[in-house]
């Protein structure tokens, strides 16, 4: 009878912990316009200063983004609408931006404002190939192990942080496939990091099952690579910022 009783215990606290997969990650997203701008050979200095005096308003502020998740799916979009300076001098509205993964299916559906339209991408869910190494970092008071990958598109190195006691393949932006909660984002040595400030363990459904109609051009995983490949090459070759449009 005590061995039952044992069993039923630890059975009852597996069921608890599954239970808690789910919920929502707020993070923030800091965005280093000058170190971005700095790359860019094709760029005159004098056209580097300008940015720099432009942008220097918009870079001490970080984007609110947030990411609800459970084991089957995530979500992940804009905390609000509207960015706002911390003084209030400055604001903007942010560009549509909405990230889902359904793991149980293997499917991806965004939607993506960027070069003046809307762009709606569905595809199978394709996923980066990681390199887990042995660096463990403290995030959010859960201890992350370290990833890498390459965009090669942008030519960026993606370096990602994940809690493996959190074991749900999410990610923010449009990174995912590891064993555990993507719980930071470094994108090109600093020049995007998105970490999590905040996790919530709570009931989901509500918002996951949330779909706004937005019209835009229905496209390919592939189409939108070509789109963002062949911008970045028609900007660099009229020596002209490619992030002013697309998302960095």
């Amino acid at each position: 009878m005590k061995k039952l009783l044992v069993f039923l215990f630890a059975i009852t606290g597996i069921q608890a912990i599954a239970q808690k997969m789910e919920g929502m990650v707020t993070y923030d997203r800091t965005q280093d316009y000058v170190k971005i701008m700095s790359r860019m050979t094709f760029l005159s200095l004098d056209q580097k200063e300008r940015m720099k005096a432009t942008n220097k308003n918009y870079s001490s502020k970080p984007t609110q983004m947030v990411l609800y998740f459970n084991e089957d799916q995530s979500l992940y979009t804009n905390a609000d609408e509207y960015w706002r300076s911390e003084n209030g001098q400055w604001s903007y509205r942010n560009s549509d931006y909405i990230i889902r993964r359904d793991f149980k299916q293997e499917t991806q559906s965004d939607v993506i404002e960027m070069l003046g339209r809307t762009y709606l991408i569905d595809d199978s869910l394709k996923t980066p190939k990681w390199k887990i190494l042995n660096q463990l970092k403290d995030i959010a008071g859960h201890i992350c192990m370290k990833a890498e990958t390459e965009d090669p598109i942008k030519q960026q190195k993606i370096v990602a942080w994940f809690a493996q006691d959190i074991p749900i393949p999410a990610g923010p932006e449009q990174y995912s496939g590891l064993p555990g909660l993507i719980l930071e984002l470094d994108l090109n040595d600093g020049d995007v990091v998105v970490t999590a400030s905040k996790i919530d363990l709570r009931d989901v459904s509500k918002e996951l099952t949330a779909n706004k109609k937005i019209k835009g051009r229905k496209i390919k995983s592939a189409d939108y690579d070509k789109i963002i490949k062949d911008h970045i090459q028609t900007s660099m070759k009229a020596q002209e910022n490619p992030y002013w449009t697309i998302r960095y």
